[in-house]
């Protein structure tokens, strides 16, 4: 959803909103597929110096995630369908271009401790939404892989939730790893 402030209150960060996060963003390595005409898959990586146990407990406190993850001001557990499932509600938000941007998902996910998370859209401001997390052991580190499939509605301009996107899961990469540093030393 888009919500159009033509005001000058909250002008929009600049690129240094998040410095401590952003000199880090080359750590990230980042791969954009184009599926379909406005479907995109994105594939994102880093390596983490913990075990997967530490980073799971982190991936898995949905209800903190809004207190480390830049742009996301809502992660709150739902009813689940199945005994097996997770549901969430996520609520995004951006200022872009003079403009406030905001998306809804909820999301039912499947753990699997401490090696995945795979998510799907199942109500929301996208055609679809879905992914995984994975947790890859790598030498004296952990891989975390953070893999999204999207198709934006026709009012979004596809190239643009690209790029936000991109950039959004490498800084969520990022955050990650600080906020799991932070919790376990």
């Amino acid at each position: 959803m888009i919500d159009p402030q033509l005001d000058n209150e909250n002008q929009e960060p600049t690129a240094s909103a998040n410095p401590e996060l952003e000199a880090q963003l080359d750590e990230v390595s980042i791969e954009t597929e184009e599926v379909a005409k406005r479907q995109r898959r994105i594939i994102s990586q880093i390596a983490i110096a913990h075990p997967r146990e530490s980073i799971w407990q982190v991936l898995t406190d949905y209800e903190s995630l809004p207190e480390f993850i830049p742009n996301l001001e809502k992660s709150e557990r739902l009813e689940p369908p199945e005994q097996d499932k997770v549901r969430l509600e996520q609520v995004g938000k951006q200022r872009f271009m003079k403009m406030n941007f905001s998306a809804r998902v909820v999301l039912d996910l499947t753990e699997i401790p401490p090696e995945r998370i795979d998510f799907e859209m199942v109500e929301g401001d996208f055609k679809a939404f879905s992914g995984y997390w994975a947790l890859q052991p790598n030498d004296n580190a952990t891989a975390l892989i953070y893999s999204i499939f999207v198709w934006p509605i026709r009012t979004m301009p596809v190239t643009l939730i690209e790029r936000r996107l991109s950039q959004d899961l490498s800084l969520n990469l990022v955050a990650i790893r600080q906020r799991v540093n932070e919790l376990f030393g």
